[in-house]
């Protein structure tokens, strides 16, 4: 598992990443995500804390900023369509900013931090890129073959890296060439060891049609080829492949002398940046806690624009360390930041003052038109709202209200998605009630939530498992214990908060009591994948592109199995049908018998409600304008592409 904020499209099939509802904030330039402001240390907020106002039908309405297309018509759409790029030129100097301090420059512990993920990840570089418009994968540092042996009915991906690919030090000539090694080793002996607890590990086990489980094998052809070998043949042998990985030079040594502690304490944040290899766009030169990371691009990068030149165009990028998502505004205001992601509350100030020079108040930055913003249709993922069904937990009441499906359906019939959708996102967003997206392959437009706002079903379904309201109103299990849980959301994360406080108002109406605790991120991370000590949660995981994205959530046997993971065998039958079925989908190639698997998987998640999807908003994105377009794309499938921007003449 990869802690994220926002997705790239980069894709793995054994990685799932957690994510946060001030998506996208994704910015290819450094190939990262610009994380929402999170406090950093774990707040408590009692229901009490919270402010509801009731609003009649036609005053939620009037919430919206402006009208959706005076909105659009005063904002820019500029979607990627498969455009090429136009060749641009070199210089400048990229503000942007991260809300968290990185935990480690290592790339092993990137998996579980978000913002050392994000720093990480511009130094290394994946095999393949998936293209979202022509669904298609393209390769990036290595391309591959796939061998496929229909008597044996096994198969093999043989990738083949780049020439003239380097583990480069900055300031220095020191190179040392990527090899077959380099992959091997960190698939053998890195996320191959149980004992790191890579989130990649179980990825490396296919069950067989007899049940038994197998191992993908890595075997070195020469320096530059390596082969997957597949114990059975796969339905997208790319995505199961797809990774990054380390220096063998490096990591082999550490792990050889000090074990697990010698490898995690790599590139610790002491580390002077000249130690720290990079075969990525970036080099990290610099590194001031508090204040901000310092990050040179790499000459020798193998991604180069039809002049020969390697990207980035952007010589530098001081990332600096801000407090929260407020204060990113702020800063992108005065000029200080190249780009912000918009909340619904900042359109009415930011679309008020786009292209105005107002001095005094703005850093021009030597254009007049100060900044663009730019539009995209509702986020393809959302965030969801999921329920601990760890028996960790079975003593807590809720642990029993949870294990019933009635209770979950009951939750959805609570969730006003209108009354959120205007009063949270003003008008700009709609909710999801489908399980995968329309580019997944296997999207199916008549698969739909069947639980939507209605409180008179709700305490239906309550009704069918025992609970009722007492004289007072309270809504009492049939035990009669009151109806009362905690739900966790991210710190300081306003769509979150305010969605949240729509949900406890609607439960409030029909006597259930749900109490908001505002947590620090990595907090949250802490008790999904550790101590299990929830209860509901807001949490995002990003969008399902492929069927098998995520092995480490919905498979029982999954890490991140949010509501009971890492089960020995499934506690339910509807969660061994899903194993089941995402077992045959992985391994079937035939379009139209596939179609039925992932059908009924579809089904089975959207009536069992282990977890529910919130909304998907429609995104802005501003953008200085001292910064040519050309290149620039901005949509809801690849986010803000500023990988290739360059300065205006």
């Amino acid at each position: 598992m990869r802690l994220r904020h926002s997705f790239s499209v980069t894709l793995v099939r054994m990685r799932y990443f957690i994510d946060t509802p001030e998506s996208p904030r994704y910015d290819k330039t450094m190939k990262k995500a610009v994380i929402p402001g999170l406090c950093a240390a774990f707040i408590s907020l009692f229901s009490s804390c919270y402010h509801i106002e009731e609003y009649a039908p036609g005053e939620l309405e009037a919430l919206s900023v402006e009208g959706l297309e005076e909105i659009l018509a005063k904002t820019r759409s500029k979607p990627w369509r498969g455009e090429a790029y136009a060749p641009g030129p070199p210089g400048g100097v990229w503000h942007s900013g991260v809300t968290a301090e990185p935990k480690s420059f290592n790339l092993l512990v990137a998996e579980r931090d978000a913002t050392t993920s994000a720093i990480v990840s511009s130094m290394h570089d994946m095999f393949l890129d998936y293209d979202v418009v022509r669904r298609e994968w393209k390769p990036r540092c290595a391309s591959p073959e796939i061998v496929v042996d229909g008597e044996a009915g096994t198969l093999s991906v043989i990738y083949t890296l780049r020439e003239n690919l380097f583990w480069s030090f900055y300031g220095s000539g020191r190179k040392v060439p990527v090899t077959s090694d380099d992959v091997i080793f960190w698939y053998d002996e890195i996320e191959g060891d149980p004992a790191f607890h890579s989130s990649s590990y179980n990825s490396q086990f296919i069950s067989l049609e007899d049940g038994s489980e197998a191992r993908i094998v890595i075997e070195k052809i020469d320096d530059r080829r390596f082969a997957f070998r597949f114990p059975r043949i796969d339905a997208n042998p790319l995505l199961a492949t797809n990774r990054n990985f380390g220096p063998r030079f490096i990591y082999e040594k550490a792990k050889r002398e000090g074990g697990v502690d010698g490898v995690l304490a790599l590139f610790s944040i002491a580390s002077d940046p000249k130690t720290i290899p990079s075969m990525g766009q970036w080099f990290l030169t610099g590194y001031v806690p508090g204040l901000r990371l310092v990050f040179r691009r790499n000459p020798d990068y193998w991604e180069k624009d039809s002049a020969g030149y390697s990207y980035p165009y952007v010589e530098e990028n001081v990332m600096q360390i801000l407090s929260d998502t407020n204060t990113q505004f702020l800063v992108f205001r005065e000029g200080g930041l190249e780009t912000y992601s918009a909340r619904p509350e900042d359109l009415d100030e930011l679309i008020r003052d786009q292209g105005r020079a107002r001095k005094g108040i703005f850093n021009l930055r030597k254009n007049p038109n100060d900044y663009t913003i730019f539009n995209a249709e509702g986020s393809l993922g959302a965030s969801l709202w999921s329920f601990n069904q760890n028996p960790k937990n079975a003593g807590a009441p809720w642990y029993e209200w949870f294990t019933k499906k009635e209770f979950r359906q009951a939750m959805s019939c609570l969730l006003n998605r209108d009354r959120i959708i205007a009063q949270v996102y003003r008008g700009l967003a709609e909710p999801k009630l489908d399980f995968f997206p329309p580019p997944n392959p296997y999207y199916n437009p008549d698969i739909r939530l069947g639980y939507l706002y209605d409180p008179q079903r709700a305490l239906e379904l309550l009704a069918s498992i025992g609970m009722k309201r007492d004289a007072a109103g309270v809504m009492r299990d049939a035990g009669g214990r009151a109806v009362e849980f905690n739900l966790s959301i991210p710190a300081d994360a306003n769509t979150y908060s305010d969605t949240a406080s729509v949900v406890m108002d609607e439960a409030a109406k029909i006597g259930i009591r749900i109490n908001i605790r505002a947590t620090d991120f990595q907090k949250l991370v802490e008790q999904l994948t550790a101590t299990h000590d929830w209860a509901s949660i807001f949490i995002g995981l990003g969008i399902t592109f492929f069927p098998t994205q995520g092995s480490n959530v919905w498979p029982s046997t999954g890490n991140l199995h949010l509501w009971h993971p890492l089960q020995e065998k499934p506690a339910t039958d509807w969660e061994a049908r899903i194993d089941y079925l995402y077992n045959e989908g992985s391994y079937t190639i035939d379009r139209e018998k596939a179609q039925k698997i992932w059908d009924e998987y579809q089904e089975i998640l959207l009536e069992q409600c282990p977890v529910i999807y919130l909304m998907r908003p429609r995104s802005f994105f501003a953008l200085q304008n001292r910064w040519d377009f050309t290149n620039f794309y901005y949509d809801n499938m690849v986010g803000a592409d500023t990988s290739r921007l360059y300065l205006r003449p």
